[in-house]
């Protein structure tokens, strides 16, 4: 079984309740609950959130997999980690010894069931402890002293030429196991998912939730 858990507390700080803002006529977290209900992949979907409007809207979505948890409020603070709340669930034991947990961020609304499944038909292939999803960027950076970060300079590739690097985007794919244990969301030996740049956009502003 795979349980994917969306973390969504109501106290943003830059858009208040902007979870449930409206992104191309639906809320915000619609769109990955969405991708979530429509993957064989995920068996259950867990929206955690400490905010009764959060649950009213989600509750009605009508998506048959989803389930709502009730976080603590110490575990939706400013201060708090998605870690936090990600141990809070976990160590009530309400996920299965040998259930596949995924964390899936609301803010990524462009993800889609085809995305997940080779996520973790790639964790299971690779007999993976946790997965991380990439987006790789082919961009030049240097560091603040003048000094190339990821290329030399005296020989600047070609864009098409350039393999560039591996960015963290927003979900991770781990075992129940591995984080109570480890009490972070991915170990040493982590395998990686990239994903397409037309999914690689987050909705964390906004300016960005205004673009809808």
């Amino acid at each position: 079984m795979a349980v994917a858990f969306i973390p969504v507390r109501g106290g943003s700080k830059s858009i208040p309740l902007k979870n449930i803002k409206s992104f191309c006529g639906k809320p915000l977290v619609y769109w990955c609950a969405k991708a979530l209900q429509d993957s064989a992949a995920i068996s259950r979907i867990v929206i955690a959130t400490d905010s009764e409007d959060i649950k009213r809207t989600v509750t009605g979505f009508g998506f048959s997999k989803l389930e709502v948890y009730d976080r603590d409020a110490a575990n939706a603070a400013d201060t708090s980690s998605t870690e936090d709340v990600m141990l809070e669930y976990l160590n009530k034991g309400l996920a299965n010894a040998d259930d596949y947990f995924s964390l899936v961020q609301a803010t990524n609304p462009f993800i889609v069931a085809k995305d997940i499944e080779s996520a973790f038909a790639q964790l299971r292939s690779e007999n993976a402890d946790s997965l991380l999803t990439c987006v790789r960027y082919k961009r030049f950076f240097w560091n603040e002293d003048g000094t190339p970060i990821n290329y030399d300079f005296r020989s600047r590739p070609r864009r098409q030429d350039f393999k560039g690097d591996l960015m963290e985007f927003a979900n991770y794919l781990t075992s129940k196991q591995g984080m109570p244990k480890s009490q972070i969301l991915q170990s040493a030996g982590a395998g990686t998912e990239p994903f397409s740049g037309s999914n690689a956009v987050l909705t964390t502003s906004a300016y960005s939730l205004s673009q809808s």
